[in-house]
């Protein structure tokens, strides 16, 4: 009797004690779709998706506008042009992939770079905003969404990880100086744009795209009417730009430039340190500058050169120079912005 007694109180304190769970069950996260995939099959994956959202997107465009983007659009004629395009945006994938960016990055850079191709359509070929939008939409959406589900997002663009991990100079990302670099960068984009409108664009339009309907929007072209347009190229440009090149620490590496003897150092030396002799910090400012610099220049010239009925290759070279340009000026002032 008295054992029974003793088993029972015993049951009752063991259902009264809590039987702490081990710690690999506790700790272990709950398993992402990055996770599943092959690290070898990840890049593959991410330019498979982004074709067929590209495709998948713009059928769904075409039918619920009634092909008003495809009337303006011509068709590739020869499996060259088709591979070419094609190329490209593997190309695009590519240095967005290896390049390690996430997928906000991938969007600000392709909005930077497929932004002026949808402007000029929606400008001088009269093709209503709200189409432009949404293939501009379809563009970044269908290069970062691929990147959202296959890469993290970086501690620079996440406010609690950056926090975590003590992120160098990460009071420059708070909202008053993200505003003031956007500004920055989207003063540059309209000044350089509304004295193109002015001054180079009407007779390039006229000689070198046949087909624009109207070249009024270049004649009364004025700061406030191209605000709109612009503060969202001033946006993504300080984000893609700004915010890496500004949370970048001093690295050892930079000792070794205030060690640099021109009167010792080779020819080979002195030419490297003349090119390439600035800080780490800089060399990330010039790298994304160059990066948008080369994506809006060749996404600009091609979309205009083989996508647009009596377009030739001079005057899509000249339109692509005009964004060109303005990215170059806006990285350059964002670098005295965030310089040491």
């Amino acid at each position: 009797m008295t054992s029974r007694r003793s088993a029972a109180a015993g049951d009752d304190d063991t259902a009264l004690t809590t039987i702490p769970s081990s710690p690999r069950e506790v700790q272990q996260p709950p398993r992402t779709f990055r996770d599943v995939v092959p690290r070898q099959a990840q890049f593959p994956l991410a330019v498979a998706t982004s074709f067929a959202m590209a495709s998948l997107g713009y059928s769904l465009l075409g039918e619920l506008t009634n092909g008003e983007l495809a009337a303006l659009s011509r068709s590739q004629d020869t499996w060259a042009e088709v591979s070419l395009l094609a190329g490209w945006r593997v190309i695009e994938l590519t240095l967005g992939w290896y390049g390690k960016l996430d997928s906000l990055d991938v969007a600000m850079l392709n909005l930077l770079a497929h932004g002026p191709h949808y402007y000029l359509l929606s400008t001088f070929y009269e093709l209503n905003w709200t189409i432009s939008a949404s293939a501009l939409a379809i563009d970044v959406l269908s290069i970062a969404v691929p990147f959202f589900l296959l890469r993290p997002l970086s501690t620079i663009h996440t406010p609690s990880a950056a926090a975590a991990a003590g992120l160098p100079n990460r009071e420059l990302l708070d909202l008053p100086l993200q505003t003031y670099t956007a500004a920055l960068s989207t003063g540059i984009y309209t000044v350089v744009l509304v004295l193109s409108l002015r001054f180079i664009l009407p007779r390039i339009l006229v000689v070198n795209y046949s087909g624009v309907p109207t070249l009024e929007p270049a004649y009364n072209a004025s700061y406030a009417a191209i605000l709109p347009v612009t503060t969202l190229f001033g946006i993504a440009a300080s984000t893609f730009i700004f915010a890496p090149f500004a949370t970048t620490a001093r690295a050892k590496e930079d000792d070794k430039l205030n060690e640099f003897d021109p009167v010792a150092a080779s020819l080979g030396e002195t030419v490297w340190w003349n090119v390439w002799g600035y800080t780490v910090k800089t060399k990330v400012v010039i790298r994304r500058t160059i990066v948008v610099a080369l994506v809006t220049a060749v996404n600009t010239f091609l979309a205009s050169s083989k996508t647009l009925y009596r377009v030739d290759a001079s005057g899509a070279a000249v339109y692509a120079g005009v964004w060109t340009f303005a990215a170059i000026c806006s990285g350059i002032g964002l670098g005295f912005v965030g310089g040491d």
